[in-house]
């Protein structure tokens, strides 16, 4: 059974999608379109834009999205007449993606709410100052009951990437404390992010009441094949729950290890990374290292 995956914030880099730009001409569509439906040169950030351009998260996350679902669309397995995918996932933004992947979403509605939470990202990362680190090492238990002990500040599990792996949100002081204290409890390490914000914590509320009333207003249609949604790792096909799911995101961990496990134990024989870079196929090696796993 094929389980295709789709990456989020943090997997782009300068030049993604340029050659499928100029050797596909049904990408190359899909890409002007892209532009138009924004109303500025997505593209010319994509492949001509600096480093930091694509690190501003307004660009980062319409730029992934747009590469992972133009890469699932002009693949031979998305085909509607011939729809090959077992089920899909995303890692946080990369959500977006496999929605749109299956059918759940049309390409103009799927990117624009891509835009949206970008946007709302944005905006709830300025409101107050926030960030992210990833703790090494340490089990996800320990991890949940150093961030439950501090109530001083505000510190929580954002992403559980892999075994050993988790990314914790919240304000600058809750991140230090917890740094201090998860380093005690045994974490290996504990690696600040050159992030703009506490991603998939409390902080993104101001967002996801934003992104909220955007996704309340989009046709979610049934989609082609079970999506396993980060908030519980489970495989959804009812369009309301869909919604219900991709808006509790926002304040939600990722639960990606979980994802993938729960996907392996419903029959994936084989995941396909659709999107820039190769961060996920790394994460699932760790997850799941005896399953095939591979890039588009």
């Amino acid at each position: 059974m094929k389980a295709y995956v789709f990456p989020g914030q943090g997997s782009q880099f300068r030049g993604m999608g340029q050659d499928l730009y100029q050797h596909s001409e049904a990408a190359r569509q899909l890409f002007e379109q892209a532009n138009q439906i924004l109303g500025y040169s997505l593209t010319s950030i994509m492949f001509e834009g600096t480093d930091d351009d694509l690190k501003q998260t307004i660009y980062t996350q319409p730029a992934v999205f747009l590469h992972g679902v133009v890469l699932a669309l002009t693949s031979d397995s998305f085909a509607p007449d011939r729809f090959d995918v077992s089920m899909v996932a995303g890692h946080s933004l990369g959500e977006l993606s496999a929605l749109t992947a299956a059918g759940v979403l049309s390409f103009e509605d799927g990117l624009s709410l891509a835009s949206v939470r970008a946007t709302a990202m944005q905006r709830a990362c300025e409101l107050t100052p926030s960030t992210m680190a990833a703790v090494l090492g340490l089990a996800d238990s320990v991890i949940e009951e150093v961030c439950a002990a501090i109530t001083e500040e505000i510190v929580v599990p954002a992403n559980y990437n892999c075994p050993g792996q988790v990314v914790i949100s919240g304000s600058a002081a809750g991140i230090q404390l917890a740094e201090e204290r998860l380093k005690a409890a045994g974490a290996k390490r504990v690696v600040p992010l050159a992030v703009s914000g506490a991603f998939h914590s409390p902080f993104m509320e101001p967002a996801r009441t934003e992104f909220a009333e955007a996704v309340q207003n989009m046709l979610f249609s049934a989609p082609h094949c079970p999506v396993y949604q980060n908030v519980n790792a489970q495989a959804t096909t009812d369009p309301e729950q869909l919604k219900a799911n991709l808006i509790a995101q926002l304040t939600s961990p990722v639960r990606w290890t979980q994802s993938v496990e729960r996907m392996v134990a419903d029959g994936a024989t084989g995941f396909l990374e659709c999107g820039p870079g190769k961060v996920l196929q790394g994460l699932i090696k760790k997850i799941s290292p005896a399953v095939p796993v591979t890039g588009i």
